[in-house]
């Protein structure tokens, strides 16, 4: 196929907010969507809306009432193993292929409010967990596969991927110690931070937006917690398209009930 359109979105609960999915979907057109914080059991996703949809190839890791991840396609998936990537096995990650392609969607923990693990035990667990991603990452370097790697890593790194980097620069998600962790994955794996290869910074992107703003668009205190990495053997396809072919459909944040989070694609010239 000449190219590919990925996306990933968290969407805070798939049975909610699948009216959503069938809504942006019908404009942004993407063939593979990865899903975050789905919030059910494998048995509880939508499958027949998403067939409805046009996306009948579903893969997905869930647990009760929180958490979870998805993949939905409009092209067959080969399903993968996962790796034990999360400290306490919760369903956080997936991997799939796709046209040749390896997909892996995660959905790191948030942490918490309190950015020391030495009393916050969420902090640690997301600490810990992406100490293990960046050592999963590592080996799998040493394969030179064709990875797309996507999803809500709850990590803004750059200064421009906050409305401010001083102030946030104590606050979880921000802070020098994960952006450091997350910094030690990409190097780890070798990847490719598509949206800071098309479109560096000074640009602000967010792809967040707290629901504690009345108003959201007037404050704009967003963070970029959502991304597309892909391996080195795909850095052509990726980058091919120019910053056009990357795009955060923050016009999403606006619907009714809308998910804290917009989804953001990718078209990969494959």
């Amino acid at each position: 196929m000449a190219g590919l359109t990925l996306a990933t979105w968290n969407i805070n609960s798939v049975r909610l907010r699948h009216p959503h999915i069938a809504r942006w979907a019908d404009e942004a057109q993407p063939d593979v969507i990865c899903l975050q914080e789905i919030k059910c059991q494998p048995d509880q996703f939508p499958r027949k809306e998403f067939t409805a949809m046009g996306y009948p190839h579903v893969h997905v890791r869930g647990q009760k009432g929180m958490h979870g991840v998805a993949i939905a396609s409009r092209l067959p998936i080969e399903e993968l193993d996962d790796h034990k990537i999360c400290p306490r096995g919760e369903a956080r990650f997936q991997r799939v292929k796709i046209e040749g392609i390896e997909f892996q969607n995660f959905y790191i923990p948030a942490g918490g409010d309190e950015p020391d693990p030495e009393t916050n035990p969420r902090f640690k667990h997301k600490l810990d967990f992406l100490d293990a991603l960046e050592a999963y990452a590592r080996k799998r370097s040493m394969e030179d596969a064709d990875i797309v790697l996507v999803g809500d890593l709850n990590i803004a790194p750059r200064e421009h991927d906050v409305w401010s980097h001083k102030q946030l620069l104590k606050v979880v998600s921000h802070t020098p110690v994960e952006v450091d962790a997350l910094d030690r994955v990409l190097s780890a794996g070798d990847f490719i931070d598509v949206a800071r290869a098309l479109i560096p910074e000074p640009e602000k992107l967010y792809t967040w937006w707290s629901y504690r703003n009345r108003d959201w668009r007037k404050s704009n205190r967003g963070r970029r917690l959502d991304h597309i990495w892909v391996s080195p053997s795909l850095r052509g396809p990726a980058l091919a398209g120019g910053p056009g072919a990357f795009e955060i459909w923050e016009n999403t944040r606006d619907w009714e009930k809308p998910s804290d989070h917009a989804p953001v694609t990718l078209r990969l010239r494959v």
